[in-house]
């Protein structure tokens, strides 16, 4: 007697059905947590940063003009980005073009600017700007570290 141990069609189309579906819950799930994990360490090295530059200006009364003053190489993000700064107190007008802005168009800065370009690797000055969504910065003089749309 031959028995058959075949799978039919049905079957075997229910259990890929059941993968997609697997897949499709579980892929974003994973890339939402490892991106949070990015950010979180993101904002704990940006604090870092901060407490290098701020010493910096402790011991020199003024701060470094780029990252590259305190560090060699600079640090790079999660995402293989340079961290990105720009020295704001003591630079003339015309250098302060890049200043991060707040949905109202006002600096949330007034010592310096550090952030990230985040995943994208893309910024614009307002955080409102679609490129810059993603960033993760420091505002209010350090009192702030999280993403650009929570700011």
């Amino acid at each position: 007697m031959k028995y058959n141990t075949g799978y039919t069609l049905t079957e075997i189309a229910l259990v890929l059905t059941i993968l997609a579906l697997l897949f499709g819950v579980v892929t974003p799930v994973y890339t939402s947590y490892v991106n949070g994990v990015k950010t979180d360490n993101v904002m704990d090295e940006l604090q870092e940063i901060a407490n290098v530059i701020d010493q910096y200006f402790l011991d020199n009364g003024v701060y470094p003009n780029s990252l590259a003053d305190i560090f060699s190489p600079v640090p790079l993000d999660p995402w293989g980005n340079p961290y990105q700064y720009l020295k704001i107190k003591d630079t003339p007008e015309s250098g302060l073009g890049m200043m991060r802005k707040d949905k109202n168009l006002v600096p949330i800065n007034s010592d310096y600017d550090l952030y990230s370009m985040g995943a994208d690797g893309k910024s614009a000055s307002p955080l409102t700007a679609k490129i810059s969504q993603d960033d993760i910065v420091r505002g209010r003089n350090g009192s702030f570290y999280g993403t650009a749309t929570e700011y």
